[in-house]
């Protein structure tokens, strides 16, 4: 199931299909639609190839101004998807370089993972994106791809919403937000990300507090869930509240991603 969901590329890592999910009510997920990864700077011609081949025609980039600037996404020459973005920065860190902020043990990097996703509903640039996710999947009958830095806090969080919307059941919601910690490169993901933290802070961080950084965690994602359920009671009554979501915008996105 995983290698089928995994597309095995040497420059972008965790891109992955997070369709194919049945859905409360009876129907699925369609497979082939709904796309997350991490950025793509590091791209091969080989990997911007296999992107294009699988039609993707929006692209939702997570990331605030300053993270855009510093790690622009390579494109191959045909490239003609739109790509949406909320204009804003976000102080160019990603959750996980937010979280180390120096020389830290594993305990405290677990502590401060879920402190940065228990903020993750309202940082303005995400919330602002996900405006745009919703409505370009509401608008638009194509292949779609959302990511951020490592493809996995932020997008985890945008996928989680979305897969609760659409009626995806929260183990499965769970399960594929956990994938990040075993799709493609994940040793060599977490050795590249300890290298940018331990650079970063100039610090010698241990490899269990690199490695909590650097991977997903239930307590994390649940985190996030938590500050919604506090403050708005569900998902759906927060993406209605926070991110300007529809029933007629629902009602759209079921018509182009759910079959029966």
């Amino acid at each position: 199931m995983l290698a089928e969901r995994v597309l095995p590329l040497s420059g972008i890592h965790n891109f992955r299909d997070y369709g194919g999910y049945d859905v409360e009510g009876g129907g699925k997920l369609r497979s082939g639609m709904l796309w997350r990864s991490a950025h793509h700077q590091d791209a091969t011609p080989t990997d911007l190839g296999a992107v294009d081949a699988l039609g993707i025609e929006t692209i939702v980039d997570l990331r605030g101004d300053d993270e855009r600037a510093a790690h622009p996404c390579k494109r191959s020459d045909g490239f003609s998807a739109r790509v949406l973005f909320a204009d804003g920065n976000t102080a160019g860190l990603a959750p996980h370089l937010q979280a180390a902020k120096g020389t830290i043990d594993n305990e405290t990097a677990r502590a401060r993972m879920i402190d940065t996703y228990a903020g993750m509903p309202y940082r303005p640039v995400l919330v602002a994106t996900l405006r745009l996710y919703l409505a370009a999947l509401a608008e638009y009958d194509a292949p779609s791809l959302v990511h951020c830095v490592a493809g996995k806090d932020r997008t985890g969080f945008a996928v989680a919403i979305v897969h609760r919307l659409l009626g995806v059941h929260e183990d499965d919601l769970m399960h594929d937000y956990l994938l990040t910690n075993s799709a493609g490169k994940i040793e060599e993901r977490i050795a590249q990300g300890g290298d940018v933290i331990r650079a970063r802070y100039n610090a010698d961080i241990p490899d269990d507090a690199i490695r909590t950084l650097m991977s997903v965690n239930p307590i994390f994602l649940e985190a996030a869930l938590a500050t919604v359920r506090r403050d708005h009671g569900d998902i759906a009554t927060y993406a209605e509240t926070v991110l300007n979501f529809t029933p007629e915008m629902r009602d759209a996105i079921v018509d182009k991603l759910v079959v029966y």
